[in-house]
């Protein structure tokens, strides 16, 4: 799959970055203690985050999803309130508090959603392909 084609495709206008460097992506699978689910090392390797209108990003840079995935794992007053977030990769974000999360230890690309103010981990999408599709036609709706 050619990511940047197929995201060129879709609707909306969404912004494309540069690839992400090998290094980042074997620093970010180094502090995370996993390797990144293929689809998504592959889509970073096309492009480093897909953004959105309003500044909304559908897919966060490698740098962002190492930093947030390890604050969430990490932090102990969150803990207390949350469910554990280790089982969770967390790839972006709805633009509400809600973000959008992959479960790298199950190796299917399904998409989840968290709520973050009931805890919920909702299925969203079957892969990162339908993920950006539904949530750019509004099948995702949150």
């Amino acid at each position: 799959m050619i990511w940047t084609e197929l995201i060129g495709a879709l609707p909306g206008e969404l912004t494309l970055q540069p690839p992400a460097p090998e290094p980042a992506l074997a620093e970010a699978q180094q502090l995370l203690g996993h390797p990144l689910p293929d689809e998504l090392a592959a889509l970073l390797r096309e492009s480093n985050g897909v953004g959105a209108e309003y500044g909304l990003e559908l897919i966060w840079p490698i740098e962002r999803i190492a930093t947030d995935n390890l604050v969430l794992r990490r932090d102990a007053d969150l803990a207390k309130l949350y469910m554990p977030f280790d089982p969770l990769l967390f790839i972006g974000d709805a633009g509400n508090g809600d973000q959008f999360a992959l479960v790298p230890h199950t190796r299917r690309p399904d998409v989840f959603v968290w709520d973050h103010e009931n805890d919920s981990r909702t299925w969203v999408a079957p892969g990162l392909a339908k993920y950006l599709d539904w949530w750019l036609t509004g099948k995702i709706n949150l």
